[in-house]
């Protein structure tokens, strides 16, 4: 017993020391020796802000894995957007190597703890898609906080208008006054424009960055007053007004359907379960399942059946305002 446990452990001390010497170390050098650079330079730059000069976002730290990523820009491109949403410093490389390296590792414990290997494979495969699910989590934890935040961002900028400031101070005031999501991406708009790219491309960035209806409403106001003019400061006032309004009904919404949502959480995750109790209680009548080909149809069928079950749930409760 104590040699299996042993082993297990000499190969996460391989497989953490790998990432930590290929990936780790690598992308710790490149960040000081930019900051070297550019202190030599007479460049003084907030920790927060060096990843912005880089003119091409590395998919990951390893060569080959960041050629192989470049290849495939629309899985790379998707995952990069909801890496900047969650607000992690992780990279598209980073987070596949982790998916998988949970996916082996729980396949191999459950491998280990019994002897259905079919059931090690589907929940290793299950497993694998955590990581991802995790940051995917995060993005849409610091969205709803963007979402609370942005209309007293709004007033902040209306009211830097009204003082006599420029549209741009008044980005870079937000930025500085707001707190996490609001201002660090309020300062990659001002960053951007301010290192030379057209405030309307920022602004747009910016909408494609924040995927909230309110921030596009945002933009729109924003490049409409800038091609036909008018008073911006009392447009942001009534816009801020209006998205407060919107909240509101949004959190009524949720109130309304959280009876119906947490139905919904219980009917799905009642079924596995079951099973992970029944497979603890009884294993013999379980195995019957794994081995028998009708039992396997049976698996593949109830699973199939779970997954369009939660999906018309989710459809169900999920209320457009």
């Amino acid at each position: 017993m104590l040699f299996p446990a042993l082993a297990f452990t000499v190969v996460l001390v391989v497989i953490f020391g790998s990432y930590w010497i290929f990936v780790l170390r690598n992308e710790t050098g490149e960040q000081k020796a930019l900051r070297k650079r550019l202190k030599a330079a007479g460049i003084r730059l907030p920790r927060k802000n060096a990843e912005f000069l880089q003119t091409t976002q590395k998919m990951s730290e390893v060569p080959a894995l960041d050629v192989l990523l470049g290849r495939y820009q629309r899985l790379s491109g998707s995952l990069q957007l909801v890496i900047d949403r969650s607000g992690l410093r992780v990279t598209v490389g980073r987070l596949l190597l982790m998916c998988g390296c949970a996916g082996l590792v729980v396949f191999a414990v459950f491998r280990y703890l019994t002897p259905y290997w079919a059931l090690g494979i589907v929940i290793g495969a299950g497993t694998t898609f955590m990581p991802y699910l995790f940051v995917r989590m995060r993005a849409d934890q610091r969205m709803a906080r963007f979402e609370e935040l942005f209309p007293e961002a709004i007033d902040l900028l209306a009211r830097a208008l009204k003082a006599g400031h420029a549209f741009t101070t008044g980005l870079a005031m937000v930025a500085d006054e707001m707190a996490d999501p609001v201002g660090p991406e309020f300062r990659l708009i001002y960053d951007r424009q301010n290192f030379g790219m057209p405030l309307a491309d920022a602004l747009k960035i910016f909408a494609g960055r924040i995927p909230i209806l309110d921030a596009r409403f945002f933009v729109t106001a924003v490049l409409t007053q800038r091609d036909v003019g008018g008073n911006l400061a009392e447009v942001l006032e009534n816009l801020g007004s209006v998205i407060r309004d919107r909240f509101k009904v949004k959190r009524q919404i949720r109130v309304v359907t959280a009876h119906a949502r947490i139905t919904g959480w219980v009917l799905a995750g009642l079924p596995p379960c079951a099973a992970i109790a029944m497979f603890v209680i009884v294993p013999e009548h379980m195995k019957i399942l794994m081995t028998d080909p009708i039992g396997i149809r049976m698996v593949v069928g109830a699973l199939v059946l779970q997954v369009l079950g939660t999906l018309i749930i989710r459809r169900l409760v999920d209320v457009e305002y």
